[in-house]
């Protein structure tokens, strides 16, 4: 039996000529943090208004805990949490007075709990416009956890934010996980998605192209993992190849090979290093990274 708390199935959006999303399926379980990327045009917003309700599908299904976006847009807001990229707050607006707003909106009393949170409680009488971006960022996320949401939308959540800010907003969507809400993340930065997400969709031209781990995704692709070492005497320096990997040369003293197995390379190179009495002083193993992997579906438009 499954937990799938949100599945789309063969969900179409056309706009005239265009067709913004095309005949994309996914399902999305209870608890976990699910990445939605893209590069621009995807399909990466579409997709989710049409989840939010702010967007009537051509065709297909979706079900949100149960609901229809379209059908139960009462109850929907009572389940769904939603971060937008752009905020319509108004610029003289208080933050306290948004928390305020929002609240009301789900019948709910001002959050208090959450502006201590998200560090936001001495800025209860700063204006929306006069905020930082990182504070807008964490006003955002207060906001879009006001009715106690099961599931919470995050469109690039960090955009524009600081490393500091970023951490803070990183950390808050880990805590979101240990309490057992499930966050659907839409952003452009890789790095961000393969640290945060569970699982990874990516769209290319409205299309699923990849469904997945990060590791899974990755895994799929043509590159190779790198292998760098480095030895206290150099003895592989000058013999470099092995039968388990690709020697790709030397550079101060730190030798490096490509490889789609690590585990029997770098069995291998510890062999040799050992025959030669040569001790290890530094060995990395790097993964192709999910941006790699990403750049490389992008540019071969492969879909599923």
């Amino acid at each position: 039996m499954n937990n799938y708390i949100l599945t789309l199935h063969n969900l179409v959006k056309q706009y005239q000529s265009i067709t913004a999303v095309d005949g994309v399926s996914f399902n999305i379980c209870a608890g976990e943090i699910f990445g939605l990327l893209g590069p621009n045009g995807a399909g990466k917003t579409t997709t989710l208004e049409c989840i939010e309700g702010l967007r009537v599908p051509t065709s297909g299904d979706i079900s949100v805990d149960g609901l229809h976006p379209l059908h139960n847009r009462r109850e929907l807001r009572k389940t769904l949490g939603i971060q937008l990229q752009s905020s319509s707050l108004p610029e003289a607006i208080l933050a306290g007075e948004a928390m305020t707003l929002v609240c009301a909106y789900h019948g709910v009393k001002p959050r208090e709990d959450l502006m201590q949170r998200f560090g936001l409680d001495t800025l209860k009488h700063k204006q929306y416009g006069k905020m930082s971006t990182g504070q807008k960022r964490r006003l955002q996320l207060a906001l879009a956890l006001a009715g106690n949401p099961k599931i919470v939308v995050l469109d690039e959540p960090t955009a524009g934010v600081d490393v500091q800010g970023r951490a803070e907003l990183h950390a808050a969507i880990y805590e979101l996980k240990a309490e057992g809400v499930t966050v659907i993340l839409a952003t452009h930065d890789m790095a961000e998605a393969e640290a945060l997400c569970d699982r990874i969709a990516i769209l290319i031209k409205g299309r699923l192209a990849a469904l997945g781990t990060p590791e899974q995704v990755t895994a799929a692709g043509s590159s190779q993992t790198r292998i760098t070492l480095r030895t206290r005497h150099g003895s592989l320096l000058k013999q470099g190849s092995i039968q388990k990997a690709s020697y790709l040369g030397q550079s101060e003293g730190f030798a490096q090979w490509l490889c789609n197995d690590a585990a029997p390379a770098v069995m291998e190179l510890l062999n040799a290093a050992m025959s030669q009495e040569d001790p290890v002083d530094d060995l990395r193993v790097e993964r192709p990274s999910l941006e790699e992997r990403f750049l490389e579906i992008v540019e071969g438009g492969k879909t599923l």
